[in-house]
């Protein structure tokens, strides 16, 4: 049975994978660890590889969790790398991502800041249900503040330029927050919460990849 890691978006944890079918595969998540003062993200990715045993893993990684994954392959022989709402290289960083860390106003703004759930958040991740609303921002409202601060630092400075060649990204034609036409699946309209909201389609999108 193929050992497939899961790696969670920014700030986020294992319930944005419980709408997926991975019933085929054996699955492990990877949990966010605090990270050290001043830590590179090359660093921090290499103290995650401590949580994966299997000598050939899968990385499945959403939206930081897949820019995580590229990182951690770094220090390991993956299988496959699946990305999901995400990006392989610096490249497909978002304009207004780097924007954001040129002005260094996520280290001005209080984490608490970043974390309130609104109509601008809800927008950017193509949430349209109740459930999903809801969802959303309980995920938000439980990640850690320090991380949050660290991770949004590591995402706008994100130096990676060589895409791995065993690297697949899925992405949705309609996601907001990381827009990319370079996909090499795309979900047609579909948001960057599309690992819940079209959890369905994804996964048969897996079973093909896997």
């Amino acid at each position: 049975m193929k050992e497939v890691y899961l790696i969670p978006g920014l700030g986020a944890d294992r319930r944005v994978f419980q709408y997926l079918d991975l019933s085929e595969y054996s699955i492990s998540h990877i949990s966010w660890i605090e990270p050290l003062p001043n830590e590179s993200i090359e660093h921090y990715a290499g103290r995650l590889t401590e949580q994966i045993t299997s000598p050939d893993p899968v990385l499945l990684g959403a939206s930081f969790g897949g820019i995580m994954a590229i990182e951690m392959a770094k220090h390991l022989k993956a299988k496959k790398i699946i990305l999901i709402s995400s990006a392989r290289t610096q490249r497909e960083i978002p304009l207004h991502f780097k924007l954001l860390g040129r002005t260094g106003i996520q280290n001005i703004l209080p984490a608490s800041w970043w974390k309130r759930p609104n109509r601008l958040l809800y927008y950017f991740f193509g949430v349209h249900t109740a459930q999903e609303r809801v969802l959303l921002s309980e995920i938000v409202r439980d990640t850690d503040s320090r991380f949050l601060k660290w991770a949004l630092h590591q995402i706008v400075h994100w130096e990676n330029k060589l895409a791995p060649e065993n690297a697949i990204l899925i992405h949705g034609s309609a996601d907001r927050l990381f827009p990319n036409s370079q996909a090499d699946i795309t979900i047609p309209a579909g948001g960057h919460f599309m690992i819940v909201s079209r959890a369905t389609e994804i996964s048969a999108q897996l079973k093909q990849i896997l």
